[in-house]
């Protein structure tokens, strides 16, 4: 601050320009990080817009009973919430939702997999055996999903 010898006083323009640089700088490093944060929280409200799937594939398999094919687990639905265009199942109880919503090309009309695993980690085939846990699909390690791997939650990322 540069002081005059009349009363007034005030910063100077390289003084204010320097203040204005230092916020653009730590704005252009923490933008980022705070844009996908907001994501994987849309992308977590899509996993607990599945859990009723979930829920009904894991009781089927708990209760001793047969898949019953592809698009009949009783939860298949369209326009499920603001992230989700469509829940569909295949054979095995495999979920996979259909994404939309999040004005970001990157993961509109992308999809998500949840797939049932009993103790050995494989997906269940046949009634009888208990659905222990379930795989969230990554592009590296479960087939089905097509959301950048750094858009998933943590609790899909492996």
């Amino acid at each position: 601050m540069r002081r005059t010898n009349s009363r007034q006083a005030g910063f100077t323009i390289v003084e204010l320009m320097i203040v204005v640089m230092v916020i653009g700088v730590l704005a252009a490093l923490v933008l980022p990080s705070v844009r996908a944060n907001a994501v994987r929280a849309r992308m977590s409200e899509v996993i607990l817009a599945l859990s009723s799937c979930k829920n009904a594939v894991t009781e089927l398999y708990n209760s001793g009973g047969d898949p019953p094919g592809p698009g009949n687990w009783g939860c298949e639905a369209s326009d499920v919430s603001a992230y989700v265009y469509t829940i569909t199942t295949n054979d095995f109880g495999v979920i996979k939702a259909s994404l939309r919503g999040f004005n970001d090309l990157r993961i509109d009309t992308t999809d998500l997999t949840l797939a049932p695993l009993d103790s050995t980690g494989n997906v269940p085939s046949g009634g009888g055996i208990n659905v222990t846990s379930w795989r969230c699909g990554s592009p590296t390690d479960w087939t089905g999903t097509t959301v950048p791997a750094q858009f998933l939650p943590s609790s899909c990322r492996g």
